[in-house]
């Protein structure tokens, strides 16, 4: 009993409940892992630009009628009148020569009773280079309506003063800008600028900083009025 008694070789104690057993000595502990640099994030691509809406169709006039019309031309059966409308507006293109008795006729038939504007257009490259437009207003209709006509460089046209009073300082502007002579106007001479002016400033041949040297030297005894 005594020789199995020593003879038996005591056992270690277990390890706790939930412990790692203890490694060998000199094993090697596993590397770290080393952390990988995030991916660069790729370009994004620029978002395509939209396409430009598509250009509006440029409207063109449109052949005109209406009583108005109608019954100009049976007052005028011999000339050749064109009406047209762009974009709400109407307007007439008349004869030059015949600008006289038909704004008569708008005046006392038609009820046209104001002038209320007179200008014209240059088109330095067309054969009849300018158009001079007559913008009338009726108080009994509350209408508008313009007459046209096509001039070319030296051509006059008759003065509507007999017609509209309004005429005589609003020709006088066409011809200082325009140099649009008005024929039997009762004074034909500039309004804005002096008499002895040179040259017409709205014309499209007209520099914008030009301006008449020598009268400017003359009256201003200055060198130049830039």
């Amino acid at each position: 009993m005594a020789d199995d008694q020593q003879g038996e070789q005591p056992k270690p104690p277990a390890p706790p409940s939930g412990s790692e057993a203890p490694k060998p000595e000199g094993e090697a502990k596993p590397a770290a892992k080393e952390a990988t640099p995030p991916a660069a994030a790729a370009p994004k691509e620029a978002a395509p630009k939209p396409a430009p809406p598509p250009k509006a169709p440029v409207p063109t006039p449109q052949p005109w009628d209406s009583d108005l019309v109608r019954a100009l031309r049976g007052s005028f059966p011999d000339l050749i009148l064109e009406p047209l409308s762009y974009l709400g507006q109407n307007y007439i293109i008349v004869p030059p020569e015949s600008i006289l008795p038909i704004a008569i006729y708008m005046k006392t038939e038609a009820g046209f009773d104001m002038l209320a504007d007179l200008t014209a257009v240059d088109y330095p490259k067309r054969e009849k280079r300018f158009d001079v437009v007559y913008l009338l207003y009726s108080f009994p209709k509350n209408e508008r309506l313009r007459l046209k006509l096509a001039l070319g460089e030296n051509e006059p046209v008759e003065s509507v003063v007999p017609v509209w009073g309004t005429a005589d300082w609003l020709e006088r502007e066409a011809f200082d800008m325009f140099g649009i002579r008005f024929d039997h106007h009762p004074n034909l001479r500039r309004i804005l600028l002096p008499d002895e002016w040179e040259g017409y400033p709205l014309r499209k041949d007209y520099g914008i900083l030009q301006q008449d040297v020598k009268w400017v030297q003359e009256n201003l005894h200055i060198e130049s009025g830039q």
